[in-house]
């Protein structure tokens, strides 16, 4: 046994960027994107993305460069996830709703390259542009026109070219450029710093392509389903979905804006079978006057702040089948989620309901998930009442954070990801599940969620989360709202063991590690409403990001 070892048959770096190769063939005239009068198969995504990446290297974009995009749900924003790793890139996708300020400051730490701008985003890119020092490398800028049109003429210094010229002009034999290593980075996100310092978290080819996979397993996705973007791609990614659609073979269905009848109207006209958004996406489908039940089942994820159980009780009435996770920025997508059972199915609507409202057990692809006392770094006691962090162990955590050493080895020690996030674990959930309401941390990008009145859930035999005091004294924090985990021991009552740890529920959100501006900031707004709920991809309900405080932070990133 000891003589057999890697070879390159057996070794193939793991990346994502195969499935849209494998999708060119395998679903070569199968319809990849549909963006209102556009239609494109699988062999066309696969053409344009090979053609793209040969522009974008011959603008001398080379391996381990950092490509930025500012773009809505766009086919191109699709096309950019292939496209520019394919040129050897780091694809870095920037939230559209930040300020110039802040932009500026992104892309200068980011140090990117190239920079593909929608037309919409052009003056605040240009902008953001307009703050770098001046003896500062400025990234060129690629316009991305609107559907139908060819391109927008302009005289700015900065804008190279615009998008469909860029594929028109491209190689359609260009030979993309697959990692040398499957630990390689692909991605790089940055945390809102809505809780604390604003971070470039990096993902690897390696972990991407565990979390795509993960992600699909996870949620049963069949293979040719149809897909309405709903959750921002900027939004981590898309949740990994983005590159999800490409291995299952899938119908990205693009809407750059939406709401309610815009999101009913593409089910219907393209009998839409999956979609992901935050809990007030269900609100919106749920608030429709005249709403009728949809046709055919329509699966949706959610993830963030589980929403109240009416709520998930409404959606599943119109037809919609409700699944609900967890994860962070650092995770690259989904690491926790309501593992559904089969004889759950027979229980009332309003207890299946209660049931997904919890969000708990890991999934397939992350390895352990624990409680732990940072300072003995031992599981804390399955007594409901014991406080800890919440720690993560799997193949799709993040590679660390960009020129950022110190809080990237604060972050993975031990051999644990330190999520930053307070939990207790108890003796026994019923069922192997339990929800969470919020969490003290942002890591997706946006203004976080905390659904559902503050500590008005109890699981049964749980107990309330614990005190604000006693999550300072464990993280030094300044706590505003706390969520709970929950044990199942094995062996325990109906014997169905379980070895993940059970998001329960939430009862704070977390200010700045420091307990300075933002924890205060985050303090008041609880006092005054108990019921907060902003959306994680943007659309906000009375929640609006200081994008000023969250550029002054990132420019103290080292």
């Amino acid at each position: 046994m000891d003589q057999l070892k890697p070879s390159p048959p057996n070794s193939s770096p793991l990346t994502p960027l195969g499935f849209l190769e494998r999708a060119g063939t395998v679903y070569a005239d199968c319809p990849s994107i549909i963006y209102n009068s556009t239609t494109y198969t699988w062999a066309e995504t696969y053409l344009r993305c090979l053609k793209m990446a040969s522009s974008i290297s011959s603008l001398g974009i080379r391996r381990g460069d950092v490509v930025s995009v500012v773009a809505p749900n766009i086919p191109a924003m699709y096309e950019l996830h292939f496209a520019i790793p394919m040129a050897g890139a780091v694809l870095n996708t920037v939230n559209l709703r930040l300020d110039s300020r802040t932009i500026s400051v992104v892309l200068r730490h980011a140090q990117s390259k190239l920079v593909f701008v929608d037309y919409q985003s052009e003056s605040v890119v240009l902008e953001a542009l307009s703050l770098f020092p001046t003896n500062s490398g400025r990234p060129l800028i690629v316009l991305i026109a609107d559907d139908g049109e060819s391109g927008i003429p302009s005289s700015k210094s900065d804008i190279c070219g615009n998008y469909e010229e860029m594929i028109l002009n491209g190689d359609p034999n260009f030979d993309w450029v697959r990692p040398e290593s499957e630990f390689d980075p692909l991605t790089l996100n940055y945390t809102s710093g809505t809780t604390s310092s604003p971070k470039g978290v990096v993902h690897s080819h390696r972990g991407t392509f565990i979390v795509t996979f993960d992600s699909l397993i996870e949620w049963s996705v069949p293979k040719e389903p149809v897909y309405l973007w709903t959750l921002p791609m900027f939004h981590a990614n898309g949740w990994s979905y983005t590159w999800g659609m490409a291995a299952s073979g899938g119908t990205n269905v693009c809407l750059r804006k939406f709401d309610a009848a815009a999101i009913y109207a593409a089910i219907r006209k393209y009998k839409v079978t999956h979609m992901c958004g935050a809990p007030v996406v269900l609100n919106m489908l749920t608030n429709v006057p005249d709403g009728k039940p949809l046709e055919r089942p329509v699966y949706i994820m959610t993830a963030g702040a589980p929403p109240p159980a009416a709520v998930l009780l409404r959606t599943e009435s119109l037809g919609f089948v409700v699944s609900h996770g967890y994860g962070l920025t650092e995770t690259g997508g989904l690491v926790v989620c309501c593992a559904w059972k089969e004889k759950w199915n027979k229980f009332p609507a309003a207890e299946k309901a209660r049931i997904k409202a919890r969000q708990g057990v890991r999934t397939p692809g992350m390895a352990e998930v624990d409680v732990i006392d940072p300072e003995s770094g031992k599981s804390v006691k399955r007594d409901g009442k014991t406080l800890g962090e919440i720690v993560l162990r799997g193949g799709c955590i993040m590679l660390g954070y960009l020129k950022d050493p110190e809080a990237t080895a604060k972050a993975m020690k031990n051999g644990w990801f330190y999520t930053g996030d307070v939990g207790v674990m108890h003796r026994r959930v019923p069922g192997n599940q339990g929800p969470i309401q919020g969490r003290h941390h942002q890591r997706w990008g946006e203004p976080e969620q905390c659904g559902g009145r503050i500590g008005s859930v109890h699981p049964p035999g749980g107990e309330r989360g614990g005190g604000g005091g006693a999550a300072r004294r464990i993280l030094g924090r300044k706590p505003v709202c706390l969520p709970e985990l929950e044990r199942r021991v094995e062996g325990e009552a109906n014997g169905e063991g379980g070895d993940g740890v059970l998001p329960v529920k939430t009862a704070a959100l977390h200010g700045a590690e420091d307990g300075g501006d933002q924890g205060r900031a985050a303090e008041n707004l609880h006092r005054k409403n108990t019921e907060v709920c902003t959306q994680r991809d943007g659309q906000s309900n009375g929640i609006n990001q200081n994008e000023s405080d969250v550029a002054s932070q990132l420019t103290s990133v080292k």
